[in-house]
């Protein structure tokens, strides 16, 4: 079975400059047991450390603040446990955040609980590290595809990208 939410936001007319994320808080079974493909190869910016960082396996067992800059359009989320996997194609949105705060931010956040961490992911597809300018009259068009499908049928969307 496959699901899928598509979001679309067009700016035109304007004249300033944005940055720009589509929040997906992603329900996982086990955030120990979740992988991520598709940027595991590019360097990326650790918003924990403030460093540039190498690229390496996604996999999560402590807390996580990163950004992928001009990753690729496709990513996918692999949960092992429930054989399900996110699959978000982006058009407009170079950049992608993955966050989970783990075990310790948790308790100083009033709107999130203190165990809500393992069975959560945050896949943001973004434009952070350089902002939309708009002159008046230019448009500005970002567009995500989110699909919850089968993980076998995972690698077909990640060499055959979605149309969006």
């Amino acid at each position: 079975m496959e699901t899928d939410l598509a979001l679309i936001s067009d700016v035109s007319g304007l004249n300033f400059s944005f940055l720009s994320a589509y929040h997906t808080y992603l329900s996982v079974s086990d955030i120990s047991e979740v992988r991520m493909e598709g940027p595991e190869t590019l360097d990326y910016l650790d918003n924990l450390s403030h460093k540039e960082e190498q690229g390496d396996a996604i996999t999560f067992d402590s807390e996580v603040d990163r950004v992928y800059v001009s990753s690729p359009n496709v990513v996918a989320v692999l949960d092992h446990e429930k054989k399900r996997s996110f699959v978000i194609s982006k058009e407009g949105l170079p950049d992608v955040v993955v966050w989970n705060p783990w075990e310790n931010k948790p308790k100083t956040m009033v709107d999130f609980g203190d165990e809500e961490y393992k069975q959560m992911l945050c896949v943001d597809a973004a434009v952070v590290e350089r902002a939309i300018i708009l002159k008046p009259g230019e448009e500005w068009t970002g567009k995500l595809e989110l699909s919850a499908v089968s993980s076998t049928n995972c690698s077909d969307h990640l060499d055959h990208p979605v149309s969006i």
